[in-house]
């Protein structure tokens, strides 16, 4: 057996094995498509694991993350910091090998996966992330970004509608770089894929504008280097390969079935294909022979990464000035002193939140040169153009301003990769109803902890004679759920530079910013601090009956019933509270001066749901929200019939007293 055959059996046989220990896993995806994965690490790919970080790796992503005990076994070998106690800790509290990859915790994962269409969604903004950064920087004489993005996905991936929209995105782009290997097993965990897919999958890539390569047999890893190389060459175009292999290959009673995804092989069977494979029977062996030759592997990965450090030396005295830049771009460097400037927190005009972003926007694209972004085809009414700066394009990949058509599932999930690949800051806009649609990519920001900026306006019935369908009324309270997401509702202009100050000093973890769609006044008395997510903006006179608290367009109800209140003798304090996260984050201290728990007579005023209000007003607290669907009307009117009016506002504080 030649060494290649047997490393690629040491990834099948310390995968099924952590899973056997794990008593929890799927064996199925190891075994079939180990021979893709040591081609890849081993024969083409440019990786350090020396440099784990090394900004012109290539980059591979397991869109099939429930494949994860065959990448723990790949960097186990390839000595990325994995031990064998580590594999047979396989799916264990805090172990390194978690059930699915988990990027920030185990060093060489490039993205978390396991939701299918996720990852190789991530790559397609990896892919963007890197052409857009080589358009920037590199020169005929001298290529400083030149790496690849690869992706193992299975049928799993093919079925899912965002990565869909993902891939139809990469090709129209024309992302050359991007190459997807397809694990085409035909097997799901019901059975075989023609229960429920049955369509050509190379036909509708093709149709997308990808170059489709296919290799017969999974085990055959010339054909498939050769495959490589072919996609390798093609700049112009996305690669899919599609490999075909058997799930569960060497198992004596699982391959080619649905029982090989899901569950281990158990112990017989876990013999029976050690003895397919002419393996011992002890677990967790890797032999003397695959040892050395793995560590001559990682000295050839050490050396390519010398030969690229060599040749960005040799860029730093041709293009000081461009190596400097490429260096704040990729620690993401900010104009800090700009931030904190009156230029950028200045507003003189009543301006709705969306129009304030816009403006905000096109402040920061000038200080910001790595600000990447745009929207689902909404950027005229998210106000999310960057008005200096160039598209995005297959025939333009310098410029900035992302089409990302209408495409709201991808959108997010590409907004993660271009963060996940470093270098750029990416935002994405579309309407705030519409985050339904990304909220699963927005879940796996705050898990990553990327500092994804989402623009999403449109925030309340303010949407008006859109009706229903286009009125949020659950989403503030479903990304308030969300941990470690900053949903920020700003009540004007000025929050609203808070809210996009938060986006970009946040450095773990995603800012969605809920903008509204009308024209909102510049009220007295906010700021900067708006950045501890909630404050006083009116102070009692007197003495302190009750507190009124408000959140984007109703802070201005709030406002205006407390001089009403006051007039009848009332001390009224107004509080605005742009984002529960943010203040949950202030000490205890200052919790307790905004809101005083000896103060019972509370109401909060917001066009959303109630969900979780109660434990700002109490029990003794009334709120005033929409805790029905909206309606189709010209938006004064829908205020008013919904109860968002001074009057109103006024009538509710009445009745606590």
């Amino acid at each position: 057996m030649g060494i290649e055959q047997l490393t690629i059996n040491t990834i099948r046989v310390l995968s099924a094995d952590a899973i056997q220990r794990a008593n929890s896993g799927h064996p199925g995806l190891p075994l079939g498509a180990a021979p893709m994965a040591y081609t890849l690490w081993g024969k083409v790919m440019n990786h350090n694991p020396k440099k784990p970080k090394w900004v012109n790796r290539d980059r591979f992503i397991l869109s099939a993350g429930h494949g994860s005990a065959m990448l723990y076994s790949l960097l186990h070998l390839f000595d990325y910091g994995l031990s064998m106690e580590d594999l047979k800790n396989f799916r264990q509290f805090e172990s390194k090998t978690p059930g699915h990859p988990e990027y920030g915790h185990t060093t060489g994962v490039e993205v978390t996966t396991g939701p299918l269409g996720q990852g190789i969604s991530n790559a397609v903004g990896m892919a963007m992330a890197e052409a857009h950064l080589a358009a920037h920087f590199n020169r005929e004489d001298a290529n400083i970004i030149d790496h690849y993005t690869y992706v193992i996905a299975g049928d799993g991936d093919m079925m899912e509608g965002i990565g869909y929209e993902a891939t139809s995105l990469a090709g129209t782009l024309g992302l050359g770089k991007l190459i997807v290997l397809y694990d085409s097993n035909s097997i799901t965990i019901e059975g075989k894929t023609d229960l429920a897919f049955r369509e050509d999958v190379a036909k509708r890539f093709k149709a997308q504008g990808w170059e489709v390569l296919e290799v017969e047999d999974g085990n055959d890893i010339d054909d498939i280097y050769e495959k490589i190389q072919m996609a390798k060459k093609n700049l112009s175009q996305p690669s899919l390969i599609k490999i075909t292999t058997e799930i569960g290959y060497g198992s004596p009673s699982k391959q080619g079935k649905n029982s090989a995804h899901g569950e281990p092989l158990g112990v017989e069977d876990l013999k029976g294909m050690k003895k397919f494979f002419g393996w011992t029977e002890e677990d967790f062996v890797v032999p003397k022979e695959v040892r050395e030759h793995m560590a001559r592997l990682v000295a050839q990965g050490e050396e390519k990464y010398q030969d690229w450090n060599n040749r960005y030396e040799e860029y730093k005295k041709r293009y000081p000035e461009l190596a400097r830049e490429f260096e704040d771009w990729m620690n993401l460097k900010l104009p800090s002193e700009y931030i904190e400037s009156d230029e950028f927190w200045g507003f003189d005009k009543d301006l709705s939140t969306r129009e304030a972003s816009g403006v905000l926007i096109n402040r920061l694209s000038a200080k910001v040169p790595n600000l990447f972004g745009g929207s689902a085809d909404l950027a005229p009414s998210n106000k999310t153009m960057m008005n200096d700066r160039e598209d995005f394009s297959k025939e333009n990949y310098k410029g900035s301003n992302i089409r990302f058509g209408i495409r709201e599932h991808a959108m997010a999930a590409i907004l993660n990769g271009l963060s996940l690949h470093g270098g750029v800051r990416p935002y994405g806009g579309t309407f705030f109803v519409f985050s339904d649609y990304m909220k699963p990519s927005m879940r796996l920001s705050a898990l990553m902890n990327l500092p994804v900026t989402y623009v999403l306006t449109h925030d309340s019935i303010g949407v008006g004679e859109d009706g229903p369908t286009h009125q949020p009324v659950e989403q503030l309270a479903m990304l308030r759920a969300i941990p470690n997401f900053v949903i920020f509702r700003p009540a004007d202009a000025r929050e609203t530079a808070a809210g996009w100050y938060t986006a970009l000093t946040r450095e773990n973890g995603p800012t969605g910013l809920a903008l509204t769609r009308q024209g909102l006044p510049l009220l007295e008395g906010t700021g900067k601090d708006a950045l501890k997510g909630g404050y006083v903006v009116k102070r009692e006179k007197d003495k302190l009956d009750m507190i009124l608290i408000g959140t984007g367009s109703e802070l201005q109800l709030a406002y205006e019933a407390s001089k009403v209140l006051e007039e009848k003798g009332i001390g009224v304090r107004v509080v605005s509270m742009p984002s529960w996260q943010l203040f949950e984050e202030q000490s205890k201290e200052y919790r307790e001066e905004v809101l005083p728990r000896n103060v019972h007579k509370r109401l909060a005023v917001e066009a959303g749901s109630s969900l979780g209000w109660h434990k700002y007003v109490g029990i003794d607290g009334r709120i005033i929200s929409m805790d029905s669907f909206g309606a189709s009307g010209p938006a004064k009117e829908l205020f008013k019939k919904f109860g968002f009016t001074v009057e109103n506002v006024v009538e509710e504080a009445l009745k606590l007293l």
